[in-house]
């Protein structure tokens, strides 16, 4: 992936780790691009869009669960298995995107008004 520096994602409810190698795209090239020409992310991987309140999957090969989060990190969407060629309308007030492995939204338990935590991942 195009992105340059990784975070681990938490849901603060639970305690499910929902990636420990999240990729950022805070830049307009990783973030136009996502995840399309990227083999499917791994269990624990996936990409955080900021700024982002919509996306599609317009050339992906594979479906991918998308969490959309308020600034504060409430998600405030949920899209499971979202197949190629879809589009998601903008979701208001949304300004981060976290595109995962399918299936990662329900093996973590994650639901619409749980709050994320974001942290810098440690240098392995």
């Amino acid at each position: 992936m195009a992105a340059t520096r990784s975070v681990v994602v938490t849901n603060e409810r639970n305690g499910a780790v929902i990636g420990e190698r999240v990729r950022v795209a805070d830049r307009v090239w990783p973030r136009l691009r996502g995840l399309l020409g990227h083999p499917e992310p791994a269990p624990g991987e996936g990409l955080l869009i900021e700024p982002c309140n919509g996306i599609h999957t317009l050339g992906m090969r594979y479906p991918i669960d998308v969490l959309f989060l308020r600034r504060d990190g409430v998600v405030l969407r949920c899209e499971r298995a979202l197949p190629p060629s879809r589009f998601v309308p903008w979701v208001r007030r949304a300004h981060h995107v976290i595109e995962l492995r399918s299936g990662t939204i329900d093996a973590t338990s994650t639901a619409v008004g749980d709050r994320l935590a974001i942290s810098p991942r440690e240098a392995s």
